[in-house]
């Protein structure tokens, strides 16, 4: 009997029955019509029990999930039932959902006829990556009388992992070739390389380098001609993120740390549809989560697996462990960006000489964060000495960070400064934007 509930309307209609009982102590003929509507709601109940529990497979129900959930993004759960009652059922369905949604008030009710089924679905919105475990799904079924209801539970504990940003990766590459439409008339910066892709050979003219003569074709022509070569064209490109303390500020409900997680998984996806080589590592206090740079078939698993398993504790993070891993670890030149955040240029000067140093060997974009809180308080007219005072300290903080951009600048080092919410497109359109130019 533990699956078997009582619902309001009994105790609606006893209470009734009360109020005849409490009328026939002043007027005694009702006291026999009294009895009779007590008799009838304990017969209605019977007859409701008997309707509910005396058919075996009375519901079918399924709830379907995905493989996996998308963090940061709206991912859909659909329940079907179907009501092998010979009536009409009412049904209050209660899905056990994991816990980090904090969600107590999950209740959906549904009107199911004979023999007929219903689907729906609703929405999950996960804000952290890991392991989100659901309880049963709990269907509440009552009959036409609505005395009692029969609890029927279905598939307890299932797990869905929840991944990085996955969902949009199609809409992003569907905006990159649009943003590469719009890049057309950007100039190209033509530069020569020397990697074994071979262009053609070509006569002599002063600032050449005269290490790529072709002295079999000089002794053709009698003329100095020398190999031409072009850059090679899949590009190496790296995405490091920070773990460290600075990543932990939450912007509707992500931490930086995720935002950076999705860029980066999104951003891959457009390298490697690009034919480019995409690598990655996280650091803090050491570099960890590497994936060596490359474009085969399965390093989109790999990158979102490494993805998936970043742990933090945002411990203070280290560059000059961070500049040493990426000299002896990424030996040709490529395109690097760095996910953190500086909030003052104090906290840059501390750590630009090893940025310097690895924009020596690479080209370096550092991608930091505008704070959404500060942008509010800007565009905010201030009514009061308070707002005015606040709009001042959120110019300052806004001021330091376009200080921030300019020092980077002088030492050849681009940036990516931008909303959290925008990162993704933002970060996509800055490598789009480096690929038109050919300055890698």
């Amino acid at each position: 009997m533990k699956n078997l509930y009582i619902n309001t309307r009994f105790f609606f209609t006893l209470i009734a029955v009360g109020i005849l009982y409490v009328l026939a102590f002043f007027f005694p003929v009702m006291m026999w019509g009294a009895h009779l509507a007590l008799l009838i709601c304990f017969l209605a109940a019977m007859v409701d029990f008997l309707l509910l529990f005396n058919q075996k497979n009375a519901l079918q129900v399924q709830r379907i999930l995905p493989e996996k959930l998308s963090n940061g993004d709206e991912n859909f759960v659909k329940i079907d039932i179907k009501n092998n009652y010979s009536f009409t059922i009412a049904t209050k369905i209660i899905d056990e959902i994991p816990f980090q949604f904090q969600k107590r008030d999950f209740l959906i009710e549904k009107q199911i006829a004979s023999g007929g089924n219903t689907f729906f679905q609703y929405t999950l919105e996960p804000k952290e990556r890991g392991e989100y475990h659901f309880g049963g799904l709990n269907v509440y079924a009552s009959s036409p009388l609505g005395f009692i209801s029969k609890r029927f539970i279905f598939q307890k504990d299932a797990m869905l992992p929840a991944y990085p940003s996955f969902i949009h990766l199609r809409k992003y590459e569907l905006m990159a070739i649009q943003s590469e439409f719009l890049l057309g008339g950007i100039k190209k910066v033509r530069k020569l390389g020397h990697t074994m892709e071979f262009e053609q050979i070509k006569e002599y003219v002063p600032g050449d380098d005269i290490r790529t003569i072709n002295w079999k074709a000089t002794s053709k022509t009698n003329r100095l001609m020398v190999n031409q070569f072009q850059d090679e064209k899949s590009q190496r490109i790296f995405m490091l993120i920070d773990k460290g303390r600075t990543m932990k500020m939450p912007f509707n409900g992500l931490s930086l740390l995720d935002y950076s997680i999705n860029a980066t998984m999104a951003l891959s996806h457009i390298i490697l549809r690009k034919g480019d080589r995409a690598g990655m590592m996280t650091f803090s206090k050491k570099a960890e989560n590497k994936i060596a740079a490359d474009n085969k078939s399965g390093q989109l698993k790999k990158i979102s697996e490494a993805l998936y398993n970043i742990k933090t504790d945002f411990f203070e993070s280290d560059f000059n462990r961070l500049y040493q891993d990426v000299k002896y670890s990424i030996n040709q030149r490529s395109l690097i960006l760095l996910f953190t955040n500086f909030e003052t240029l104090d906290g840059l000067n501390r750590q630009l000489k090893y940025l310097r140093g690895i924009a020596k060997n690479h080209l370096l974009v550092v991608v930091f964060f505008k704070n959404s809180e500060l942008q509010t308080l800007i565009n905010k007219n201030p009514e009061n000495m308070q707002e005015i005072y606040d709009e001042i300290i959120a110019e300052k903080f806004e001021f330091e960070k376009k200080l921030i951009i300019q020092e980077l600048r002088k030492y050849g080092i681009y940036t990516v400064y931008t909303l959290p919410e925008n990162l993704n497109i933002d970060v996509i359109n800055k490598y789009l934007e480096i690929k038109a130019r050919g300055i890698l």
